[in-house]
Formats: structure tokens, C-alpha cells, sequence
């Protein structure tokens, strides 16, 4: 599969997902005039997402990009694992990137489904299990969150944990 064919099937899928939110009108609709990821809304969100694996029990990494996928803050919680770091970084990179969360990218990119290899390029940046989200404000993406340090079920709970308290809170201060 070449760059092409992949960019034309992740377009495809976020046409399908505009089309399905176009009927939706539950949700915060934010009126900001400026929609961009800045150090002090990623550190809140940092704060928010520590609080969330704290009260599960969980030591992770939290990594909170810009849209582009270059990383705003990073932060290690007492006890996470080192190999953690790059991962969370690298799920924010994927979720920027792709502009979907790791976890539906694990679905598409299973044998015989249509992104099968994607984790092969970018470098191997890209990541194939939960743990990142995109980050949206007035229905664009402005950046992306990466979690790693749990189990891929608590990193994508904690990860559509901190989305949501981003898009509902954070994405208009």
C-alpha cells in the first residue's frame, strides 16, 4: 500500500465521520476565536489526565501535541514506565496525524483490513493500540493527546477521559 492509497482511506473515513456528526448535535460547540494548542492548555489537560490515572492507579505518560503532531508538553508520573515516554509521545503523533484515536486505528490496521502496515511508516511513529486522541475545538483538530503506562484498555479509558474533558472545559479557556 503506498502513501496515496492511505491518505485516500483515512480521507475516506473522516468524510464518514463528518457525515455522522453532521446529524449530531449533543456536545459542547465552541465559540473561540482562537483554536490552537497552547503550553497552558496542554499543561491543564496534563493535570486533568494525571488526576484520572491516579484514582485508577495507573503511572503513565501523558504526551499533549499541537495538530501538527509536535509535542507541546510531555509529563512522567512518579513510577511510569521509561519505555512509556516515547510511546505516548508517539500516540499523540498518530492521532494528530491521522486525525483519529490510536484505538480506531487498531481496528483498521488489522490483517485484511484496509490500513494493514501503516505502523511500518513515519519512522515507526505510528502507533496501532489505544491511548490516543485527537483533540478538537469547533470541530477541528488542534492537537492530540498520548497516554502510555497502562494496560492498552486503561490508556484509551484515560485517554477518551482526557478528550473529553478537553473538548468539554479546556479547548475554549
Amino acid at each position: 500500500m503506498n502513501e496515496q492509497e492511505i491518505s485516500n482511506i483515512v480521507k475516506t473515513i473522516l468524510e464518514e465521520r463528518k457525515t455522522a456528526s453532521a446529524s449530531h448535535t449533543e456536545g459542547h460547540v465552541c465559540q473561540c476565536s482562537q483554536h490552537k494548542m497552547t503550553l497552558d492548555k496542554a499543561n491543564i489537560l496534563i493535570e486533568k489526565v494525571k488526576e484520572k490515572a491516579a484514582s485508577m492507579g495507573v503511572n503513565v505518560v501523558i504526551a499533549v501535541a499541537d495538530q501538527a503532531g509536535r509535542p507541546v508538553a510531555v509529563q512522567c508520573m512518579d513510577g511510569a514506565y521509561i519505555a512509556s515516554f516515547d510511546i505516548a509521545l508517539n500516540k499523540s503523533f498518530t492521532s494528530a496525524s491521522l486525525k483519529m484515536s490510536t484505538e480506531t486505528l487498531s481496528g483498521l490496521s488489522q490483517p485484511g483490513q484496509s490500513l494493514y502496515g501503516i505502523q511500518f511508516t513515519n519512522d515507526g511513529k505510528i502507533v496501532i493500540f489505544g491511548g490516543g486522541e485527537p483533540l478538537m475545538a469547533d470541530g477541528r483538530i488542534i492537537g492530540a493527546l498520548g497516554v502510555s503506562g497502562g494496560s492498552a484498555e486503561e490508556d484509551t479509558a484515560i485517554a477518551a477521559y482526557g478528550k473529553k474533558v478537553f473538548e468539554e472545559v479546556i479547548a475554549c479557556l
